[in-house]
């Protein structure tokens, strides 16, 4: 009695321990990303010596910088969270790379353009007035941030594109009447928010689907898997090469579709041929079992999450500070023009280093969400998320739609999830049947194991719906006190 008594002492005082550090984390981590917007407000503010100061920019960036810090937290996670749930990289690994990967693709491939008003839903000609510009864009700007931080505090991966997209709608529409928002064009863009994740879920179904049937329940996995993995690894070259050729270097050179998809089966032909040799190496070391040869994707999954975040820094930087080059843009012009504006260098810098330390600080939450609460990967399954992610973004951007990247990568996972539910289903009727063979259809129907979990899927579906309107909600109260000061 008194061992068992000590022995639940010390589990309290461990919990009460660990809780202790855990406090000291968090505020640490808050501590380290106040700091770096102090020194995003006076780098901007010295940054204007010699010139009166702008406080509407300096103020901006400072949004700037908790936004960006709010898409490393939570945006960045679709791109390396199956690579970490499906063991390939360790979270420490994982982060370094994405946060390296992330401010390369920002500052060397970042998009050099952004609209002034974000994918043509605002009409300029509605909103004349430069300071209630300014407004509508700090509004929609900060409100994204703010539901974002929410959307990461719930465990919620949610699209930066979607936060910011009804941000402007809510300013907007508080700013200058419904009338100020191109519908149309509104509704077209929300249509392809919906198919994306369908898309993601399907296609990565489908390649799981060829790989349990060709790799994983082949009689001789040895061999099924020098045939077929090198095929899988030129297919992926393939698509991320055409991915990165389509999103994540026209800032260093403009390439038609004739030479990306000339450039995919280059790539995707050469990386098949030099994969055969490795993949023939390494898999006569393994055994024939379904765990020991999914563990030949492990190192094409570290690429893809490399790439996949490269490309995401790439693309998705000008989410970040494309409404705070806007404010740059109308404050030191004093007008509003309605074409293509630059991304200032610094606001870049901003928005590469604000998403690195956010996912240093505060991405764990929602990698171990994608990568592990939502169903078990492993390296295989991981794998068909990301080249999912790479194929239905290409076809997306032959499409001319914009998507969300973090709704297709979910989306993958939860495709590879309901899959792999029915798969159990079916094999577990099939040895039912197998045996009782002398009356099948009298037995009970078994219950189906569920492999997905319903919460996880049931509370990121709610924030993908609410995400437009609760940004464009919060956005109109954020103009609001604004527009009053």
């Amino acid at each position: 009695m008194q061992k068992h008594k000590v022995d639940g002492d010390l589990k309290k005082i461990t919990k009460f321990s660990d809780g202790l550090v855990g406090n000291n984390k968090t505020y640490t981590n808050l501590g380290i990303a106040f700091v770096f917007m102090i020194a995003v407000f006076l780098y901007t503010y010295i940054a204007q010596s010699g010139a009166p100061v702008n406080m509407y920019v300096v103020v901006a960036a400072v949004i700037g910088a908790y936004m960006a810090m709010n898409i490393g937290a939570n945006d960045v996670a679709n791109n390396i969270g199956p690579a970490v749930g499906s063991k390939a990289l360790t979270m420490f690994g994982a982060l370094i790379i994405a946060a390296t990967f992330e401010a390369a693709g920002a500052l060397i491939a970042g998009g050099d353009v952004v609209s002034t008003i974000r994918k043509g839903i605002i009409d300029p000609s509605t909103i004349t007035d430069a300071n209630t510009f300014i407004w509508v864009m700090m509004s929609a700007l900060l409100s994204a941030a703010l539901w974002l931080n929410l959307a990461t505090w719930l465990g919620a991966p949610v699209s930066t594109t979607h936060s910011v997209v009804g941000g402007i709608v809510g300013a907007g529409i508080t700013a200058a009447g419904t009338s100020s928002v191109n519908w149309p064009g509104l509704f077209a863009i929300t249509g392809s928010w919906v198919i994306s994740p369908i898309m993601g879920g399907l296609i990565a179904a489908g390649f799981l689907f060829f790989i349990h049937k060709k790799i994983l329940y082949a009689d001789d996995r040895i061999a099924a898997s020098n045939k077929w993995v090198p095929v899988l690894v030129g297919i992926m070259a393939a698509a991320f090469s055409m991915y990165l050729g389509i999103k994540g270097v026209s800032k260093v050179i403009k390439l038609d579709l004739i030479s990306v998809i000339g450039i995919g089966i280059v790539f995707g032909f050469l990386f098949w041929l030099l994969t055969k040799p490795f993949v023939f190496k390494a898999s006569q070391k393994l055994g024939n079992s379904k765990q020991a040869v999914a563990k030949l994707f492990t190192i094409p999954l570290i690429c893809s999450a490399a790439l996949l975040s490269f490309a995401h820094g790439a693309n998705d930087v000008a989410n970040a500070v494309g409404p705070l080059a806007a404010i740059v843009s109308v404050a030191s012009e004093n007008g509003i023009s309605e074409g293509k504006i630059a991304l200032p260098l610094w606001v870049m810098i901003i928005g590469a280093i604000g998403i690195s330390i956010g996912l240093m600080l505060f991405g764990p939450k929602l990698i171990k969400t994608v990568g592990s609460q939502i169903t078990k990967l492993n390296q295989a399954r991981a794998f068909c998320v990301a080249l999912s992610a790479a194929i239905t973004v290409i076809a997306a951007s032959w499409l001319g739609q914009p998507v969300s990247s973090t709704h297709i990568a979910v989306g993958g996972v939860f495709g590879v999830g309901f899959l792999r539910e029915y798969l159990t289903h079916k094999s577990n009727e099939t040895r039912r049947k197998q045996r009782f063979p002398e009356d099948p259809g009298s037995l009970p129907a078994i219950a189906r194991r569920r492999l997905v979990r319903r919460q996880a899927f049931l509370t990121i579906i709610a924030a993908w719906v609410i995400t437009v309107p609760a940004s464009g909600l919060l956005s109109a109260i954020v103009f609001t006190i604004f527009n009053g000061l």
